[in-house]
C-alpha cells in the first residue's frame, strides 16, 4: 500500500495515477471526503487527515509500504515559518508512530541554501525529518515549468510575459510536474537505506526568453518577455494581498543571483524529458 499526500495537487496526482496504472494499491490522504471522491472512483482507499493532525496522519500512514509527503505550500508565511513547523511536528509524530517502511518527500532546489528565503521552509523539513527511523528520500525539484500558467493570460492578451526572473537570457533549472511525479512514483517502489537526496530538473535549463518563445509558438503570435523591476516587487505583492513578501522576494533573488542551485550544480541532477514547449502547449490548451 502506498500513502500519497497532496493527491489533489499536480505532483501527488501524477504519482497516484502512475501507481494505480501499475495496479498498485494507493491510499489517498485528503482533508475531506469530497476531495477524495474522484480517487475513490479510480480505486484508491481514502484516509481523511489534515497535514497538521498527527493522530489522523498516524492512521493514514499505518500499514503502508511507503508514504509520499507533499508539504502544503505557504507562499505568504508568517515570520518564523510557524505554518510549516506545525506540519513538520505532526508528520514527525505520525511517521514515528505509524512506521511506514520508507518515505519519499518532495523538496526543492535550494533546500540547502543558508540565505533567508521562502524555500527555507523545505530546508526545515529536510533537517527535521532526516533522522526518522525509516529510510527517507528527499526529491529536490527545480522551478516548476507549470508556474508559467500565470503567463498564459498576459501572453494571449498583450503578447507579453512579465518575468521576475532576470536577466532574460539567464538559464534557470526548471522541471515539469509530469517528470517529478514519474520519478516520485519510481522512488516509492525502490529500496534504499538511511537518507537519500535526489535532484531533478528538465532536459535543458530554460531562459525567460525560451518561455516567451514557447508561448509564441503555442499561440501562433509574437510573445516577448519583460522584466518586472525589482524595486516594484514589494508594492506589487502587497497589492495582491501578501502580508510578508520578503521571503518570496528573496527566493526570486536567489534564482537570479544563482545562490539557489542544486547541490553540486547542473551535473549533479537527474534530467526529465518534458520540454517547456510541451508544457506551454498544454497550458495554452487549458486556457
Amino acid at each position: 500500500m502506498f500513502a500519497v499526500t497532496g493527491i489533489t495537487g499536480q505532483v501527488g496526482g501524477v504519482i497516484a495515477s502512475r501507481l494505480l496504472e501499475k495496479g498498485l494499491p494507493v491510499r489517498a490522504v485528503v482533508r475531506n471526503a469530497e476531495k477524495g471522491a474522484v480517487w475513490k472512483e479510480r480505486g484508491a482507499e481514502i484516509a481523511l487527515a489534515d497535514m497538521a493532525d498527527a493522530e489522523a496522519l498516524t492512521k493514514a500512514f499505518s500499514g503502508v509500504d511507503a508514504a509520499f509527503l507533499l508539504i502544503p505550500p505557504t507562499f505568504d508565511p508568517t515570520p518564523g515559518f510557524p505554518e510549516v513547523r506545525s506540519v513538520i511536528t505532526a508528520l514527525k509524530t505520525a511517521l514515528v508512530a505509524a512506521k511506514p517502511k520508507k518515505v519519499v518527500c518532495l523538496s526543492t532546489i535550494g533546500a540547502q541554501a543558508t540565505e533567508f528565503n521562502l524555500l527555507n521552509q523545505l530546508g526545515l523539513v529536510e533537517q527535521e525529518l532526516s533522522d526518522l527511523p525509516m529510510p527517507i528520500a528527499f526529491l529536490r525539484a527545480g522551478w516548476f515549468m507549470e508556474n508559467s500558467a500565470w503567463d498564459v493570460g498576459p501572453a494571449k492578451e498583450a503578447g507579453i510575459i512579465p518575468s521576475f526572473l532576470y536577466p532574460l537570457d539567464k538559464p534557470v533549472p526548471m522541471v515539469a510536474v509530469d517528470d517529478i511525479g514519474a520519478l516520485g512514483a519510481e522512488m516509492l517502489q525502490e529500496d534504499w537505506t538511511g537518507k537519500r537526496v535526489v535532484q531533478l530538473e528538465g532536459p535543458a535549463r530554460i531562459r525567460p526568453l525560451d518561455i516567451a518563445a514557447a508561448f509564441a509558438s503555442a499561440l501562433g503570435k509574437p510573445v516577448k518577455a519583460e522584466v518586472v523591476a525589482r524595486e516594484t516587487w514589494e508594492e506589487l505583492f502587497r497589492s495582491q494581498g501578501m502580508k510578508n513578501p520578503e521571503p518570496r522576494m528573496r527566493m526570486l533573488d536567489g534564482f537570479n543571483e544563482s545562490w539557489i542551485e542544486f547541490e553540486g550544480g547542473e551535473s549533479a541532477s537527474l534530467k526529465g524529458k518534458t520540454t517547456i514547449e510541451a508544457v506551454a502547449r498544454e497550458l495554452v490548451k487549458r486556457g
